[in-house]
């Protein structure tokens, strides 16, 4: 088996990856480039934060680097939640949040496997997580220690790769696989309970072989502690993990608003926006 070591609970401190300091970069972003998808970036900066902050190991801090943990962000709508973790592991340079969008730019409105530090193209959604299925297969197969973090929303739980994939996951017991659904209650075209009712969703993945809790998606210490109890059962079973979110969290005007959805910032609504920061003991 091949063993690396992992992040070490000293790593708990790292301010880089601050929840304010991650949400004013994807402002930045979003504005430089009149981009949409803020909301839903901002229901999982937490959930990212823990990932890259206290989970995920990169040797050598190299995104390609064949031992590393695989986080799939089959939302990928949500990406500039996940560029705004790769500038501060320096895999992104300021030019690349200053020209988001801009004629030339490398960066997408959707997660693309052409950057290094994206695994998956996850535009189409319920596809991502059937990828990060395969990509635990393959890995369960070479024996290694290695973990896939797959984070799915909850809207896009209405599609039917998710529980094909789920279904896969438990039939070959990948217990390197950690489902992550950010449940933050809203889809593109209103609330995933007028949409397509989920129903329990603990309940469902349980019965579908999973070993699941349930968190406060923005509370950082019991994201950590559940990320951590669900992988030290081993049990043979894939992970679940609900994450209670707020879309739009962080910025009071735009929590729990779907129009946030699609909205563009303009001038005032990016100074607002960044004036409602809780951006104290932040470096700028």
């Amino acid at each position: 088996m091949v063993t690396l070591a992992r992040p070490t609970a000293s790593a708990v401190t790292d301010t880089r990856f601050a929840p304010a300091r991650l949400r004013r970069t994807v402002l930045e972003m979003a504005y430089a480039g009149s981009a949409v998808h803020i909301g839903c970036a901002f229901s999982i900066i937490e959930l990212v934060s823990v990932l890259y902050r206290n989970h995920l190991r990169y040797p050598g801090n190299d995104p390609h680097a064949e031992g590393r943990d695989y986080l799939v962000l089959s939302k990928g709508h949500g990406v500039m939640a996940q560029y705004a973790c790769m500038h501060e592991l320096g895999w992104l340079n300021d030019s690349h949040i200053k020209g988001y969008f801009a004629d030339g730019s490398e960066l997408k409105g959707l997660s693309d496997s052409r950057i290094a530090g994206l695994e998956v193209t996850s535009g189409s959604l319920g596809h991502g997580f059937s990828v990060g299925v395969g990509i635990a297969m393959g890995l369960q197969r070479k024996v290694t220690d290695q973990k896939i973090y797959a984070i799915v929303g909850d809207g896009e739980l209405n599609e039917g790769p998710i529980w094909e994939g789920a279904l896969v996951a438990a039939h070959h017991r990948m217990d390197n696989l950690m489902l992550i659904v950010d449940k933050n209650g809203f889809q593109a075209m209103g609330t995933t309970d007028d949409v397509l009712a989920l129903g329990d969703l603990s309940a469902k993945l349980n019965s579908f072989g999973f070993e699941t809790l349930e968190v406060d998606g923005h509370d950082e210490a019991a994201i950590d502690s559940a990320i951590r109890q669900l992988w030290s059962t081993g049990a043979g079973k894939p992970k679940g993990l609900i994450a209670r979110t707020v879309k739009g969290k962080g910025v009071p005007f735009m929590e729990s608003d779907n129009r946030w959805h699609y909205t563009r910032l303009n001038a005032q609504t990016f100074a607002e926006a960044i004036d409602a920061l809780d951006l104290s003991g932040v470096a700028k």
